[in-house]
C-alpha cells in the first residue's frame, strides 16, 4: 500500500490525548507494551509515551474514563506485530484474536487498554 504525498497544510499528527482512571496502571501498561515515557509517569496526572516521532498522552480524568463504549481505534505501525502481540499478551492484554494479514494490506490485532480504548498494532505487509 502506497501512501500518496501530503497535500494539505497539515503536516503531521503530533500527539494523541486519552484519558485514563488510573495513571500509575496505564502507564504500566503501555511501558510494558513497549512505550516509552518522555514525561510525567505513574503518579502524575499527564503522562507522554513516545510514539515514533509523535505522543500518545494519558490526562489523569476518573470521571471520564473507562469509557462505556468504543469511541475510535488508535492505530500504531510497529515493526514486529507477533512481537508485539506477545508483549500485549505478557502484560495482561486481552487481544480480541491473534495477528492476521488483512485484505487491505496489513498485518494487525487489536486489544483494548485497561481503560477501554481501543488499540490496533499493525504492519503493512511486504
Amino acid at each position: 500500500m502506497d501512501l500518496p504525498a501530503p497535500s494539505s497544510p497539515i503536516e503531521a499528527l503530533s500527539a494523541i490525548t486519552l484519558a485514563v482512571s488510573d495513571m500509575d496502571r496505564a502507564v504500566a501498561f503501555y511501558t510494558a507494551v513497549g512505550f516509552e515515557v518522555a514525561f510525567g509517569g505513574a503518579g502524575t496526572p499527564f503522562t507522554s509515551l513516545r510514539a515514533g516521532t509523535g505522543f500518545l498522552n494519558l490526562q489523569l480524568d476518573p470521571d471520564h474514563a473507562p469509557i462505556p463504549r468504543i469511541w475510535g481505534r488508535v492505530i500504531l505501525w510497529v515493526d514486529d506485530v507477533d512481537a508485539a502481540y506477545a508483549r500485549v499478551v505478557s502484560a495482561g492484554g486481552q487481544p480480541d484474536g491473534p495477528p492476521a494479514d488483512a485484505p487491505w494490506g496489513e498485518r494487525y490485532f487489536h486489544v483494548r487498554d485497561p481503560d477501554g480504548h481501543e488499540l490496533s498494532f499493525a504492519r503493512l505487509l511486504s
